[in-house]
């Protein structure tokens, strides 16, 4: 820290953007929990916009098994981005309402990620036109999810360049092709630069629709699209600057690991999930069973929950 008329500057004399981009690289646990209770101005540098323009709960979320906990952490979180939400990741949404909360608020959103997540057609469809400055979209293992929505992702988010369709292939076991999913990324997605579409049931025909639409891919991926005939040796001559993964998986071990991969992520057991339980006025109450029992004091400071203020060793890293 820099020093004024000889003494060292407090750290809750800096500036609340100052202090927001130091505590984004904390634990979502420490950032809710712990810093709020250092002092008063810490505490209003966590409930500002400050730590907010960044969301990133999939960790929790994945295994956070209640959705009212779920749907009332995103509406603090949001809330307090006060419009400011640029990216959010999250997993496991199970209502089309907390997506419409989402939307309702994604006048500076770029990125959002909502895996794993029950949301419908008509959802999607209601507020696709309220995301039109995303530029990254990821909709894998949504699995109600069919070429309407992507047709209205497609003609609202002018400025999508990344697109992650991924689906598990337990998923598509029972599907007889997704080539109106291709028809509508091909036909209203031809910004794009990377397209995720693994264990898709796509045919070749299909692919050469989004190859012919989307001239400025750069990345594609077929992993597990057992049903595209293509090679290496057509990417190589018609689309030598593109990378491509799939549609085989190379060698046994990669299936396997591929596989195991997916189905980690498909059969959480929850074993270790995360209970936060919430007091009435939408803040937090415990956090892995921690109690905090202190009330506001202006003298309650970073030593009562054994922060290390060390300039040299703040902030930690990442």
């Amino acid at each position: 820290m820099e020093e004024e008329d000889g003494e060292f500057r407090q750290w809750d004399e800096l500036i609340p953007d100052a202090l927001g981009l130091i505590f984004s690289h904390l634990p979502l646990q420490e950032i809710l929990t712990v810093v709020p209770r250092v002092c008063k101005a810490w505490n209003r540098a966590v409930t500002g916009p400050y730590c907010w323009q960044e969301i990133d709960i999939e960790l929790w979320s994945n295994r956070c098994h209640q959705s009212d906990h779920l749907d009332r952490m995103l509406q603090m979180l949001i809330l307090r981005s006060s419009g400011s939400l640029r990216k959010l990741s999250v997993t496991g949404l199970q209502n089309d309402s907390i997506f419409s909360f989402i939307a309702q608020h994604a006048g500076s959103l770029k990125t959002l990620k909502v895996p794993r997540s029950g949301l419908s057609n008509s959802g999607v469809v209601n507020v696709a036109e309220k995301l039109s400055s995303l530029t990254f979209l990821d909709l894998s293992y949504c699995c109600k999810l069919g070429p309407e929505a992507i047709q209205a992702i497609g003609r609202h988010c002018k400025s999508l360049i990344e697109f992650s369709r991924n689906m598990h292939p337990l998923d598509v076991a029972s599907v007889d092709s997704h080539d109106d999913e291709a028809d509508a990324i091909a036909s209203t997605m031809p910004k794009l630069k990377r397209l995720e579409i693994a264990y898709h049931r796509v045919s070749t025909e299909g692919v050469l629709k989004i190859l012919s639409s989307c001239v400025s891919l750069e990345f594609l991926e077929l992993r597990g699209c057992w049903d595209v005939q293509l090679d290496n040796k057509f990417f190589k001559e018609k689309f030598p600057d593109m990378k491509v993964l799939g549609p085989r998986v190379i060698g046994f071990y990669d299936m396997i690991n591929d596989w195991e991969d997916c189905c980690s992520d498909y059969f959480s057991d929850g074993s270790d999930y995360l209970a936060w339980e919430f007091l009435e006025d939408g803040e937090m109450g415990e956090f892995y069973e921690e109690d905090f029992e202190h009330g506001w004091d202006d003298h309650f400071y970073a030593d009562s929950v054994n922060i290390d203020m060390e300039p040299h060793l703040w902030p930690p890293s990442p």
